[in-house]
């Protein structure tokens, strides 16, 4: 079942945590965050000039609202906000959770009718339980309860479907989605962890997931029915999150991490922490552009 696909190249970063990647259509740019070190990053493709960000909180996930001027709206570790890296101005949107010690978002996503979502996580023993939420005109609601760490958000093409892994699971489960309403119905089992746990994914123009495979060492790819099409080995054991993208849409993006491993490890995966470019005969879909009709602005 294993399949090789041909290195690109990599962009050799020292991420602690590299999460969040997607290819931006419009600007032709790749951006990421290094959840633990608080840094947001934008690479233009055409000139491989990079741009990097303080963030003032640790970021977890974000969608692409506008370029010129950069604005994002993003879930910070303590909440969802409207945030302009270039002033570092935050708009806080909603902290559900900010009375709670010990959780902190994680995994997040736009859905295709431009609603914006994350997860909670339980980051330390204070923590409880963590929660999916969705952003809407009202303000953050919750959607799954009962979570350890979300993670593999992503919608089928045709927005109908929702995907969504609670990591120490190792399962990725399946839901019925209203793209009216944004409700979710008939969880079922998807797909397991063939090795690892699952943590970012991305669906392609063929309705197939693609998942990072935390402590893995591969990226998986599953059909629409939730069966292993493809386990890709990458060479670091923590690869995070995943993203189709490019001028032609088909290089595969895989965040990784170097957070836990042993100065051993680190030796032999000198790439941990690194973005790493792969070519696929794969074609990625654009990533959904936040509606900020959707949100309970101030």
């Amino acid at each position: 079942m294993k399949s090789t696909l041909k290195l690109h190249h990599t962009i050799e970063m020292n991420n602690r945590l590299g999460e969040g990647i997607q290819w931006h259509v419009d600007s032709g740019s790749l951006w990421w965050t290094d959840i633990l070190s608080c840094r947001l990053y934008r690479l233009d493709w055409a000139t491989q000039q990079q741009q990097v960000w303080s963030t003032p909180e640790r970021l977890t996930a974000f969608g692409i609202v506008s370029t010129d001027p950069v604005q994002l709206l993003v879930s910070f570790a303590s909440g969802f906000a409207l945030y302009r890296p270039d002033r570092q101005q935050v708009t806080w949107l909603a902290r559900p959770e900010a009375s709670i010690a010990g959780n902190r978002f994680n995994d997040g996503r736009v859905d295709r009718q431009g609603r914006f979502w994350s997860g909670t996580m339980v980051e330390d023993d204070q923590g409880q339980t963590g929660t999916l939420y969705r952003l809407d005109e009202s303000g953050a609601r919750p959607m799954l309860r009962d979570l350890s760490i979300p993670n593999a958000l992503c919608w089928s093409p045709d927005g109908r479907t929702l995907y969504h892994a609670d990591t120490p699971t190792r399962c990725i489960r399946r839901f019925d989605f209203d793209p009216q309403t944004g409700g979710l119905s008939a969880p079922t089992e998807f797909a397991a962890a063939p090795q690892g746990n699952p943590d970012g994914a991305c669906m392609d123009a063929e309705g197939h997931l693609l998942c990072a495979l935390w402590g893995g060492h591969g990226v998986a790819r599953f059909s629409p029915d939730g069966e292993l099409k493809a386990l890709h080995p990458v060479p670091v054991s923590q690869p995070t999150c995943v993203a189709l993208g490019g001028p032609g849409m088909n290089l595969l993006f895989v965040t990784s991490a170097r957070e836990g491993l042993s100065k051993e490890a680190l030796v032999r995966e000198p790439l941990a922490g690194s973005v790493l470019v792969y070519e696929t005969d794969y074609t990625g879909l654009p990533e959904s552009v936040p509606d900020l009709n959707r949100l309970p602005l101030p």
